[in-house]
C-alpha cells in the first residue's frame, strides 16, 4: 500500500513542478460536550472548547459517531503549519508526524506502536476525544454513501481548486491543508486533505484517509510516519 501511496505522492510532487509551466496539470497530495443543531444530510452540529488552551471547534453527529469539524490546532512538538505560516494554522489546524499524533515518543515513527496503542488513543486530541482507527474512518465512509462517493460528500463547498469542492452534506467540512514531507516540505494545499489514523501498516508507515480536489471518493492509503498530516478527532464512545 505505501508502496503506491508514495508512487502517487511523487508523480504529483513532478505534476506540481509541471504546474509552475502549465497550472492546469496540477494534482493533489501524499499518498467537550456539544449542543446540537441542524446540518443538512441528517447531521447535528456544536461545539467543544479544548479547556488545554481555549481553542473551539466546530464538531457534527454523523450517524453514531460525534467528529471534530474542523481541524486539530493543538500545537505539540513535530508538528507544525503549513509553510509555517500561522494564518494556515487558523485555517487549517496543524499538520503532525503520526507519533506526535498518537501522543509517543518519535521513536515510534520508526518502530511498530503496536504494544503501546490503546483503544481509543487520545493522543493529541483533548480528553474524552480520541484519533480515529482505520475501521472508525470506514464507518464514517459508509454512513455518508460508501467511499467511492464520501470525498464529494465531506468536503467543504469552498476552498478547493480545479471545482473540486464538496457537497459538504454531513456538516464536515472537510478542507485541503495539505501535507508536509519528511525534508521539511510543504504540498497541495488547496488541493489535498490527508488524515491519520491509529492503524499501522508497518514498522515505518500508517493508515489513513485522503481526499482530493479531483476525485469524489475517500481515499484508503497509508504514509510514512514521519510525514506531517492533518488530524480530525472522534468522540468516545459513552
Amino acid at each position: 500500500m505505501i508502496q503506491g501511496k508514495e508512487q502517487k505522492m511523487k508523480q504529483k510532487q513532478w505534476i506540481a513542478f509541471l504546474g509552475m509551466v502549465a497550472v492546469a496539470l496540477i494534482l493533489g497530495a501524499c499518498g467537550g460536550d456539544s449542543s446540537t443543531g441542524g446540518v443538512g444530510g441528517g447531521g447535528s452540529d456544536g461545539a467543544l472548547t479544548d479547556a488545554r488552551d481555549g481553542q473551539i471547534y466546530k464538531t457534527v453527529v454523523i450517524g453514531t459517531q460525534m467528529w471534530m469539524a474542523e481541524n486539530l490546532n493543538y500545537a505539540v512538538d513535530s508538528s507544525w503549519c503549513y509553510n509555517n505560516s500561522a494564518d494556515s494554522c487558523a485555517k487549517y489546524g496543524r499538520l503532525y508526524q503520526w507519533a506526535s499524533a498518537m501522543g509517543l515518543s518519535a521513536t515510534y515513527n520508526h518502530t511498530s506502536a503496536l504494544g503501546v496503542i490503546s483503544t481509543p488513543q487520545q493522543g493529541v486530541c483533548p480528553a474524552g476525544w480520541h484519533i480515529p482507527t482505520d475501521g472508525e474512518w470506514t464507518t464514517l465512509e459508509n454512513t455518508v454513501g460508501g467511499e467511492g462517493v464520501a470525498g464529494r460528500a465531506l468536503k467543504n463547498t469552498s476552498g478547493w481548486e480545479d471545482d473540486g469542492n464538496g457537497t459538504d452534506a454531513y456538516g464536515f467540512s472537510a478542507l485541503p491543508a495539505g501535507y508536509r514531507d519528511d525534508d521539511g516540505d510543504f504540498y497541495f494545499v488547496r488541493y489535498d486533505a490527508d488524515f491519520w489514523s491509529t492503524t499501522e501498516g508497518g514498522t515505518g508507515y500508517a493508515y489513513l484517509r485522503g481526499l482530493e480536489d479531483d476525485y469524489t471518493d475517500m481515499d484508503t492509503g497509508s504514509c510514512y510516519k514521519d510525514y506531517a498530516l492533518s488530524v480530525r478527532c472522534l468522540k468516545d464512545a459513552e
